[in-house]
């Protein structure tokens, strides 16, 4: 399971990430939004820790961002922020969770427990994306109805872009210049390929096709 903590207390950071690391967890740090932002657009994480009060963009406002760009990550926010008007704000703005400073360890994993109940996430990188139809991170193994199929890693890279923008169109120059340098980039055609191999996978009606635009998943 992966993890995107930030956090702009360098000693609290660095508690929470080893803490987190114990429990085998994969842990990316940062002390900036607008970093945390960034790499949030160019990988996968499973769970999104947020301090509030950060450089650059504050956690409420990066959450915010994600949310508008139809991107969903299950959130914990951590902050020291007490009032009832700012918890209203942290879970109007998506969160899952939200804790309050200064905070026990334990707490911090109950939460996260709670989170990956309720999300339906488990250590092993498996999402499920719906009743019928669920991911591994990890693995490559998409599972429809029981029956498990491996990716190779292009076809996941379009698979996961894909989900990261779900309900969203995406085109194929935007898939392509979001997970290759242009040099390494496979040609249009060859993308094409691949979702029209995750499209035998998963049904037609799951991989929408729209003319001049793009592609949308709908899970």
């Amino acid at each position: 399971m992966r993890v995107l903590l930030l956090e702009d207390d360098t000693l609290l950071n660095e508690i929470i990430e080893e803490f987190l690391e114990e429990l085998d967890y994969e842990v990316v740090s940062t002390h900036d939004g607008q970093e945390a932002l960034e790499i949030i657009y160019e990988e996968h994480f499973d769970l999104l820790i947020l301090d509030v009060n950060v450089p650059s963009i504050n956690g409420f406002d990066l959450l915010k961002s994600l949310k508008e760009n139809k991107i969903d990550i299950p959130t914990i926010y951590i902050t020291s922020l007490h009032t009832s008007k700012d918890i209203q704000e942290g879970f109007e703005s998506g969160a899952d969770d939200y804790i309050k400073k200064p905070f026990h360890l334990s707490e911090l994993k109950l939460r996260i427990n709670n989170v990956k109940r309720l999300r339906q996430i488990d250590n092993s990188g498996q999402v499920k994306l719906n009743n019928e139809i669920s991911y591994n991170y990890d693995t490559k193994y998409i599972t429809v109805e029981k029956q498990e199929t491996h990716l190779s890693k292009t076809e996941a890279k379009v698979f996961e872009y894909l989900i990261k923008n779900k309900n969203r169109a995406v085109s194929i120059e935007e898939i392509s210049l979001n997970n290759w340098l242009y040099d390494e980039a496979p040609t249009a055609t060859t993308i094409r390929t691949y979702i029209k191999n995750l499209r035998k996978i998963l049904g037609k009606d799951k991989i929408l096709n729209l003319k001049a635009v793009g592609y949308k998943i709908t899970l």
